[in-house]
């Protein structure tokens, strides 16, 4: 092996290392367990391992009606979950790729499945194929500056919720039934709780460590996840109101449905049969 050769496996294997990540949270390092880094921040990712496959069965008649790509998106939120765990639990540089990219590629793959056709861009037409692979270009370019840059990442990333609350808003001036727009209006706030835990924890960190709560980046990662897996929920409805108005979609609660802060999903009704009751 070349000198050369020798010094790249190293770079390597240093990205690997606990602590390689310029980005350190708030929360103190390896406070609850000398295998941890940052124990809360770990551990509050656990939410998105839990609730996706909930999400799968609540959503079987809509994969199997409207849209099978819906399965993708849970998927991909277990996948942020763990990446972050793995982020927080070493704070590598690997980890902090790991993370930042799976969040960046679970964006594009909803944007592309969702984005309403009358929003398309006028070199995309009306076909959803060319958005998907417009958005697969576009993220092959951000997972490259991503690993150029990582150290503005977060930042970056920040910034893909702002069009996502603009076109839920957007969406939700067109809505009628008053559930779905409570919703929106949750969805919304839980976003703002979830910046404002973000914020405060990478830029107030001394005062919020004052009072001995650390924690902001834990709650974060379950409002981020509340607000971002409800407005999935919000957009499976509206892309079958739009695209498929022959089909009767309906905003439930799971378990009990006529308490709005249960778990919402998307039940689709076909030939007066509810699919999610096949």
């Amino acid at each position: 092996m070349t000198l050369q050769e020798q010094t790249l496996l190293t770079k390597m294997w240093a990205t690997l290392e606990p602590g390689s990540s310029p980005i350190d949270w708030c929360e103190g390092n390896y406070k609850f367990s000398p295998l941890i880094a940052e124990f809360v921040n770990t551990f509050s990712n656990i939410i998105y391992v839990v609730l996706p496959p909930l999400l799968m069965h609540l959503f079987r008649g809509y994969g199997k009606l409207v849209n099978p790509g819906i399965h993708l998106i849970w998927v991909i939120l277990i996948v942020i979950g763990l990446s972050s765990a793995y982020f927080h639990a070493t704070l590598s540089l690997v980890g902090q790729l790991l993370d930042e990219v799976a969040i960046l590629w679970g964006f594009f793959v909803a944007f592309s499945m969702f984005l309403p056709r009358r929003l398309f861009p006028s070199f995309i037409g009306n076909d959803r194929h060319n958005l998907f692979l417009a958005a697969i270009c576009l993220c092959v370019v951000a997972t490259v500056l991503a690993v150029v840059q990582p150290a503005i990442n977060a930042f970056a990333l920040m910034c893909l919720g702002i069009p996502s609350v603009i076109l839920l808003f957007h969406e939700m001036n067109r809505v009628r039934d008053m559930r779905v727009y409570r919703l929106g209006v949750r969805c919304a706030a839980m976003w703002a709780v979830a910046v404002f835990c973000w914020v405060n924890d990478r830029l107030l960190c001394e005062a919020w460590s004052s009072i001995n709560f650390p924690y902001l980046h834990g709650l974060w990662h379950v409002f981020i996840f509340l607000a971002s897996y409800t407005a999935c929920v919000l957009f499976a409805y509206f892309s079958v109101k739009e695209e498929k108005p022959h089909e009767k979609a309906t905003l439930k609660y799971w378990p009990k449905n006529d308490f709005e802060l249960c778990v919402p999903y998307v039940s689709i009704k076909s030939h007066d049969k509810d699919l999610n009751d096949i």
